[in-house]
C-alpha cells in the first residue's frame, strides 16, 4: 500500500512515542496492573477458533502469567533501526505542502521496497520466532472486522495507535495482531485503547484492509488504565 508523505514523517517522528507506548493515551504499560485479578466467567474462553478455522482448546492461565511486551517487541531490530532511520525524502519534506501531497507521492512510490530499507520495513511481515505460542499481554486499539447481531467484535486487528487502518494507510504487518474472539467483545469507543491477553502465534492474516504477520488466542481483554 502506499503510504503519504506526511503519513511516513508522522510515523517516523510518532514511531519512539507510538511503537512504544501504543499511542499518547498509553503513556507507560503498567507491568502489573490486575495480572493477578480473576479472569470474569463470561471474558474466559474454554476454546477459540483460530484463523484457520479449527476449533483449539486454550488452556486458562491466571493473569499473571502472561508476560506484558512491548510492540517494539514484535519487530526485529534492523526494521526497528530503519523506520527511526527515514530516509531524506521523508525528513525534508515539509507536512501538509503541496510537495509532500504530490511530488513526494512519486518519490515514494518509485522507491520499490527492495531498493529502499525504509519502505521494505514498512512493509516488512518478519517477526519474532521465539514470541510464537508465547503468553503475553499487549496494550493497543481494536479495528473492528466481524460483528455478531447484538454488534459485538468477533473477530479484529489489534493496533498500536488510534486510527491505524482507518484513518490512515495500516502499520508494518509486524505490528499487526488479527485476534479471532468468538465470545465477543464489546466496546464503548473505538479509541478506548486495551489491554490484551493471549497466546500469540506467527502466522500472516489477510484481508482487505491490512496484513497481520501474528494472530492471537485471546483468553482475556481490560480497558486499559493506569495505576
Amino acid at each position: 500500500m502506499r503510504h503519504s508523505m506526511g503519513y511516513l514523517k508522522w510515523v517516523t517522528t510518532g514511531l519512539a512515542a507510538l511503537f512504544l507506548t501504543a499511542c499518547e493515551k498509553i503513556e507507560e504499560p503498567v507491568p502489573g496492573a490486575k495480572q493477578d485479578a480473576e479472569i470474569p466467567e463470561h471474558q474466559a474462553l474454554a476454546s477459540a477458533k483460530m484463523a484457520n478455522g479449527d476449533e483449539t482448546p486454550v488452556k486458562t492461565l491466571p493473569l499473571s502469567a502472561f508476560k506484558t511486551v512491548e510492540w517494539t517487541d514484535l519487530m526485529p531490530k534492523d526494521d526497528l533501526d530503519a523506520l527511526l532511520n527515514p530516509p531524506s525524502y521523508v525528513t525534508d519534506i515539509e507536512d501538509g505542502s503541496l510537495e509532500d501531497q504530490i511530488s513526494s507521492q512519486v518519490k515514494s512510490s518509485n522507491a520499490a521496497p527492495g531498493d529502499d530499507r525504509y519502505q521494505q520495513a514498512l512493509a516488512s511481515t518478519r517477526i519474532i520466532p521465539e514470541m510464537d505460542g508465547q503468553a503475553i499481554r499487549i496494550p493497543g486499539f481494536i479495528v473492528p472486522l466481524e460483528f455478531d447481531d447484538t454488534e459485538t467484535i468477533t473477530q479484529f486487528f489489534l493496533v498500536p495507535y488510534f486510527g491505524a487502518c482507518i484513518h490512515v494507510p495500516p502499520p508494518p504487518p509486524n505490528q499487526l495482531i488479527f485476534v479471532d474472539y468468538p465470545s465477543g467483545v464489546k466496546l464503548g469507543e473505538l479509541y478506548d485503547p486495551v489491554w490484551i491477553f493471549g497466546f500469540l502465534k506467527t502466522s500472516i492474516v489477510q484481508n482487505e484492509m491490512a496484513t497481520a504477520a501474528y494472530s492471537m488466542q485471546m483468553q482475556h481483554f481490560e480497558f486499559y488504565t493506569e495505576e
